[in-house]
């Protein structure tokens, strides 16, 4: 009887368990492409579920947490201008922060133009920090890393 109890125990407990994990309504991957001598296109993409949403790196203060990008520092490779946002950008009031906010929905490209110092093969790491909202909640801000071979 007392093997029994624990077993139904441990069965609720994990079931308790696996209901309370929330999977990412976010996909992200990322691709690479020269685009001439030592130059490099890096495109992180993100892939939203339907009904969700991400912001745009440039949401006003005061709101959600915008996206944001992190690179790693590596001498031989110099970032070329500011992460760009290419997709459809949805702009709305958010009576929640009492702005206007701006996102995304369904998918969203962010492109970073890279430049090597020389002809050598190396990485960068890359952070995301983002925040997936739908109409009735919002997920924790997450940070995201990757690892770009170049």
């Amino acid at each position: 009887m007392k093997k029994l109890l624990t077993f139904t125990f441990l069965i609720f407990f994990a079931n308790l368990l696996s209901a309370q994990i929330v999977k990412s309504p976010v996909n992200w991957t990322i691709t690479t492409k020269k685009l001439a001598d030592k130059t490099y296109e890096i495109r992180v993409s993100a892939n939203i579920q339907k009904g969700w949403h991400i912001y745009s790196q440039n949401t006003p203060d005061g709101g959600p947490i915008p996206t944001a990008f992190s690179y790693s520092k590596n001498p031989l490779i110099t970032l070329q201008g500011a992460t760009k946002e290419i997709g459809k950008l949805e702009q709305r009031f958010e009576p929640l922060f009492n702005v206007d906010v701006k996102q995304f929905s369904n998918k969203v490209d962010f492109v970073q133009v890279i430049k090597l110092k020389a002809n050598v093969k190396t990485s960068i790491e890359i952070g995301v920090e983002f925040m997936t909202c739908d109409e009735k909640t919002c997920l924790p801000p997450t940070t995201k890393k990757f690892t770009v071979a170049i």
